[in-house]
């Protein structure tokens, strides 16, 4: 079983990689990008009986930084 864990700034939170991203597809001519936001994907390789509270726990003790950033999860 996998679950896939979906990170992304929060809105309103700077995202310098972001913007850096719109810029320079900008500067290779792509003009109809208004904006660009850039997270992480987690993906977890579950034992059988992993539920999604403990995939839940994971994310809140260690893999997101809940003051900045927000998250999906994706059990597959």
């Amino acid at each position: 079983m996998k679950a896939i864990v979906t990170v992304m700034l929060k809105n309103g939170v700077l995202d310098p990689q972001g913007e850096a991203v719109k810029s320079a597809l900008g500067g290779l001519g792509f003009s109809g990008v208004n904006g660009v936001r850039q997270g992480k994907v987690i993906e977890l390789d579950l034992a059988d009986g992993t539920d999604a509270a403990q995939v839940d726990d994971m994310c809140n003790r260690l893999l997101v930084n809940a003051v900045i950033e927000s998250y999906t999860v994706d059990i597959l």
